[in-house]
C-alpha cells in the first residue's frame, strides 16, 4: 500500500522557480564558456518540462536553441520490480548523437541518486558522451550513491518522512515546489 502524504509547506512559487532556473541557465553558460556543443536531456516526466524552460532561457541569453532530448529511465531503475508489476513507459527521444556529446541532464528532485545513476546508464548505453553535467530544481539530500548535481535551484534539507513535490504544467495547474509530510 502506498504511503499517504499531506501538505506541509510551500517552498518556492512560480517566480522563485523561474529565478532559480534563470540562474542555472547562466551558470551552465558560464561553466561551459558558452553553449557550443551543449545538449539538454530532460528525465521523464518533470525533468523534461524543466529542460524546455532552461532551453528557452539559454536561447534568450545566447541566441542559440540547444538540441534537446527526452529520456525515460523506467527499465534502468534498480527498484523496478518493487514499484509495479506493469511499469508505465514514456518516450525516449535523443535526436542527436550521444557519442562525444556534451550533455546536461535535467531532473526535478535529487534524492538518493538512483534516478541520476539510471539516467547515466541509459545515456551511456547509447554512446560515450564527452561530458555529462546534472541540473536539478531541488536537492533534498539523503544520497545513497556518490552523485551530486552540478546545478541546483534549491538545496532543501528534508527528513525521510517528507516528500518534495515539484509542480509544473501540464502535470499540475500551478508551478511550485512544495513539501509534504508522511501521514501515520
Amino acid at each position: 500500500m502506498a504511503a499517504k502524504f499531506e501538505f506541509k509547506a510551500g517552498i518556492m512559487d512560480q517566480r522563485a522557480m523561474e529565478r532559480a532556473l534563470r540562474r542555472i541557465a547562466h551558470e551552465i553558460i558560464e561553466n561551459n564558456r558558452g553553449v557550443e556543443g551543449l545538449t539538454l536531456v530532460g528525465i521523464q516526466r518533470r525533468g523534461v518540462v524543466l529542460a524546455k524552460m532552461l532551453r528557452d532561457m539559454i536561447e534568450e541569453v545566447e541566441g542559440v536553441r540547444l538540441p534537446m532530448g527526452v529520456l525515460d529511465i523506467t527499465f534502468y531503475r534498480d527498484d523496478l520490480s518493487i514499484l509495479t508489476e506493469h511499469p508505465v513507459v514514456n518516450a525516449t527521444d535523443l535526436p542527436f548523437q550521444v557519442q562525444d556529446a556534451k550533455i546536461i541532464m535535467v531532473d526535478d528532485v535529487l534524492f538518493s541518486g538512483r534516478t541520476a545513476r539510471a539516467a547515466l546508464d541509459a545515456i551511456c548505453d547509447m554512446g560515450r558522451p564527452a561530458l555529462v553535467q546534472f541540473a536539478v530544481m531541488v536537492d533534498r539530500g539523503h544520497r545513497e550513491l556518490p552523485i551530486r548535481a552540478d546545478y541546483v535551484g534549491k538545496n532543501l534539507p528534508t527528513s525521510k518522512s517528507e516528500m518534495v513535490g515539484v509542480h509544473v504544467p501540464p502535470y499540475e495547474d500551478d508551478m511550485a515546489v512544495v513539501l509534504y509530510e508522511k501521514k501515520d
